[in-house]
């Protein structure tokens, strides 16, 4: 057995699809040996992190090597790699059998990743070592996003604020269909009110793994349903070309009665309701806009427990005005769109309109 550099490009074109990588945590398909910060950062999809130097070590190799010499700092790097190979070698490895065949990769020079892929490969291993590790299968990995982005055919679900767009691409894709659900990789719903309780949102680099390695497994002869949304969700920007073709893409517009609008919303942002300073906090930024004395109106109708009066009053003064303007702006096809009037936005009522939407593009 032995290590075979194999290219990023070629990396990116092979890659084993989400079926492929459900293997057990003790024999992961792909070994990322940088540090856990770097890792959480972001990674290759399906990856484990098994790292040769941890954040502290990796801090203190690299303060070594500027204040006394590189010589110096090599011998430490190369001891503590030593150790946490041998850790790793005694836990993870010692589960694997011969036909194990891992992908492994670091940041960029190969020196973390070509130590553990020599020791693998010494033990009996064939090891796939990722050249360039993951600066360079990122490069490769947004080259593709941006070539395949091209290919795709979106149907844009349109619609103001409260009309059930994320629950209708929940009931798409329950029904088979293809869907690119932007807000959930990126965990926010993308509004002032957005951010989803208990989460933060990933980092930029780890949004844009998750939009391709939602991309790269769809079937381009097929429609993709996704969300008409402006080019960031929260605070992460969607791949410029993916965007573009959302554009350029047909649009239909959901359409429920207010009263509707205004349960719905009442039930998805629930997590305020009893926590009036979390919503004031997050309502703040609106505060200029609307000016100080509605934004106090908003706040004691809230301590009364009057949520819905407060909804309907963001919906009317401003969100709906903001969405119009926002979608006439980003979506030149929003005025030629095909209107899906719901007579309510219940679970039934979306589902029909899920199973019309897919017979209509034959999804």
């Amino acid at each position: 057995m032995s290590v075979h550099k194999i290219s990023a490009l070629a990396a990116v074109q092979e890659w084993p699809d989400a079926q492929a990588m459900a293997t057990p945590a003790t024999s992961p398909l792909v070994v990322d040996v940088r540090s856990p910060s770097e890792y959480a950062l972001d990674h290759l999809p399906h990856a484990h992190n098994w790292p040769v130097l941890d954040d502290e070590q990796r801090q203190a190799i690299g303060t070594f090597y500027k204040q006394v010499s590189p010589f110096e700092a090599n011998k430490l790097g190369a001891a503590w790699v030593s150790q946490n190979i041998a850790k790793h070698l005694l836990t993870h490895v010692q589960l694997l059998d011969r036909n194990w065949k891992p992908y492994v990769y670091c940041w960029r020079g190969g020196q973390r990743s070509g130590s553990l892929a020599h020791v693998l490969g010494q033990v009996g291993f064939t090891i796939r070592l990722i050249e360039g590790g993951y600066k360079a299968f990122r490069q490769a990995m947004l080259d593709d996003l941006t070539h395949r982005s091209g290919q795709l055919r979106f149907v844009v679900i349109h619609g103001a604020t409260g009309t059930g767009k994320t629950r209708l691409l929940h009931h798409l894709q329950q029904l088979g269909a293809q869907v690119l659900d932007l807000e959930n990789l990126a965990s926010h719903r993308s509004s002032v009110l957005g951010q989803l309780p208990g989460q933060s949102q990933p980092s930029q680099k780890r949004f844009d793994t998750l939009m391709w390695q939602a991309v790269r497994l769809f079937d381009l002869q097929r429609v993709v349903f996704v969300e008409a949304e402006s080019k960031r969700v929260g605070a992460l920007t969607i791949h410029p070309q993916l965007f573009e073709r959302m554009q350029a893409s047909p649009m239909v517009n959901l359409q429920a009665s207010l009263s509707d609008r205004v349960r719905l919303l009442c039930e998805d942002y629930a997590h305020f309701v009893g926590d009036v300073p979390l919503f004031a906090t997050r309502l703040a930024a609106l505060k200029p806009i609307v000016g100080t004395a509605v934004y106090d109106q908003w706040l004691a109708a809230c301590q009364q427990g009057q949520w819905s009066v407060v909804v309907q009053d963001l919906l009317t003064r401003h969100y709906d005005p903001n969405y119009l303007k926002a979608s006439d702006r980003l979506f030149p096809l929003a005025r030629t769109a095909i209107d899906m009037p719901l007579k309510d936005l219940g679970e039934e009522s979306l589902r029909q309109c899920a199973q019309t939407l897919m017979g209509k593009w034959q999804a």
